[in-house]
């Protein structure tokens, strides 16, 4: 009996794998000053963010060791206000792979400049299921959450639509801290760049010719280059094309500006060998739907 209970503890860890392969980092600016005290601490945090992220159940799928998301966490601290006590910002990165192929594709790629978090020593971060306890615990919840929609969406038409839920009721729950990054009327050099708008924005009706863009990119694309290269750069100029309708109903929007940004390099590098006429196309495509960096998609065509 108790073999069979070693058996089943096995198997059940074999087959229901967490679901991030996260990596986390922290870097303090030259000109705040960390004590002794302050590193140790720091240690820790570092230790309880990549704990918080790899080793708990997020969702209820089987995940294998090798379908994990691969994403990475860089906190930058800009100031120490007092022991315990931090703010700065944090890059958050998650990509996943394509088919067939050892490339792996950035997803999601953002620099949340709103980060406000206190970490005492020896202290677990725990994200109850309804309610705010820390903002730590909530910054890293909802990206998780984030990271888990984006991804999914990748692989099915709008499947990430209930980690994105998640990563709302996260936002709902926040705002009563009172905490930069949470409320849609912040005002900020950046406009509506902030976790509210990201999730506000992927949630709505307008926003889902993006998330058919995120599927068919990927899925249609992507995942196709390996065994036809000309079908899969067709289905990713073809998707490509749906962010049109954001750019008429929803310019400049952060979804939409992480997006294209992610995916510059990635398409400058898959069209370095297309004909003359293709790179027009998709240059001239890019720049309708991003004005702003049309310098920048420029480029593909050297």
């Amino acid at each position: 009996m108790k073999l069979i209970a070693i058996i089943f503890c096995v198997f059940s860890f074999l087959t229901f794998g967490q679901e991030f392969n996260c990596t986390v980092t922290i870097i303090t600016e030259a000109k705040v000053e960390v004590s002794t005290a302050d590193k140790a601490v720091l240690d820790q945090l570092k230790t309880a963010m990549y704990e918080f992220m790899n080793n708990q159940q997020w969702t209820n799928d089987k995940f294998k060791t090798e379908e994990r998301i691969n994403c990475q966490i860089q906190l930058q601290i800009t100031a120490i206000p007092s022991m315990g006590n931090y703010s700065g910002s944090m890059q958050i990165q998650s990509s996943r792979p394509a088919f067939n192929s050892s490339y792996n594709s950035t997803l999601f790629n953002f620099q949340d400049d709103n980060i406000q978090i206190s970490y005492q020593s020896g202290t677990s971060l725990i994200l109850p299921k309804n309610g705010y306890k820390d903002n730590l615990s909530s910054l890293l919840g909802f990206y998780g959450y984030f990271m888990l929609g984006m991804d999914y969406d990748s692989f099915s038409l709008k499947g990430g639509t209930p980690y994105f839920t998640q990563a709302q009721q996260i936002v709902s729950n926040a705002q009563s801290s009172g905490i930069a990054g949470w409320q849609s009327n912040e005002s900020s050099g950046k406009g509506k760049r902030n976790r509210y708008w990201l999730v506000d924005n992927v949630l709505h009706q307008l926003f889902e010719p993006l998330r058919e863009c995120n599927y068919e990119y990927h899925r249609k694309g992507i995942d196709v280059l390996y065994e036809d290269k000309a079908k899969g750069r067709k289905a990713i100029f073809d998707a490509l094309t749906k962010l049109n309708k954001i750019t008429a109903s929803r310019p400049n929007s952060v979804n939409l500006q992480i997006f294209c940004y992610d995916k510059l390099n990635e398409i400058k590098n898959l069209y370095l060998d297309a004909e003359a006429k293709d790179k027009t196309d998709v240059v001239n495509l890019l720049k309708k739907i991003d004005p702003v960096n049309s310098s920048k998609y420029e480029q593909i065509l050297n």
